[in-house]
C-alpha cells in the first residue's frame, strides 16, 4: 500500500468554476496518478470497514469512480443510484432538496435487500443535499445505512451535520 502519498497534493483547484466566486475542488489528477488513486480506495476500504457494509451504494457520476473499485476491494455488491429514466428496470425514486430548488434520483426496486448495511460514497461532501437523498432513497427501500464515506469533505459547508447519527468518514477535510 502507498501510505506515503499526500492525496491533497493530487486536488486542483479550479477559481470560478461552474460559476464565478465557487473555487471547484478537481479530481481529475487524482485519478490520472494511479497510485494516489489506489491510495484513495485503499484508504477509503481501512476507514469503513469498521461499520461491516454488506454494499455499497454511490450517485452518478463520480461517485461512481471511487465506490465501484472500493465495493471490489471490499468484496461487496455496487448499486448506482442515478438520475430519472437511466436505469432499465423498475426502479423506486426520491426526490429531495438542494440549495436552489430539487432533484430526483432513482435506484432499481430490487437492488437492496431489506436491512442490509448499506455504505453510501461520493467524491465530496459539500453541504450534503445530494448524499441525504440517497440516504433516504436507501432507507425507503429498506436498506439500513450504517455510514458514509467521501475523498474529499468541505467542511465550511457543514454537509456532515445532516448526519449526526451516522459514521462519517473523510479522507481529506477543506
Amino acid at each position: 500500500m502507498t501510505r506515503s502519498i499526500d492525496l491533497s497534493a493530487h486536488i486542483r483547484d479550479v477559481p470560478d468554476f461552474p460559476v464565478e466566486g465557487i473555487l471547484f475542488k478537481d479530481i481529475t489528477p487524482l485519478l490520472g496518478h494511479p497510485a494516489a488513486f489506489a491510495t484513495a480506495v485503499d484508504r477509503l476500504a481501512e476507514a469503513v470497514k469498521e461499520v461491516r457494509p454488506e454494499l455499497v451504494v454511490a450517485m452518478e457520476a463520480r461517485g461512481f469512480i471511487f465506490a465501484a473499485p472500493l465495493a471490489y476491494k471490499l468484496g461487496l455488491p455496487f448499486v448506482p443510484v442515478r438520475k430519472p429514466g437511466k436505469l432499465p428496470a423498475e426502479t423506486v425514486s426520491i426526490s429531495y432538496e438542494l440549495e436552489y430548488g430539487t432533484d430526483t434520483l432513482e435506484m432499481h426496486k430490487d437492488a437492496i435487500p431489506a436491512g442490509a448495511r448499506v455504505l453510501v460514497v461520493d467524491d465530496l461532501l459539500a453541504t450534503g443535499g445530494t448524499a441525504h437523498g440517497v440516504v433516504e432513497l436507501v432507507r425507503k427501500v429498506g436498506g439500513d445505512v450504517v455510514g458514509l464515506a467521501f475523498v474529499i469533505e468541505l467542511a465550511s459547508l457543514e454537509g456532515r451535520k445532516k448526519f449526526a447519527d451516522l459514521p462519517l468518514f473523510s479522507l481529506i477535510r477543506y
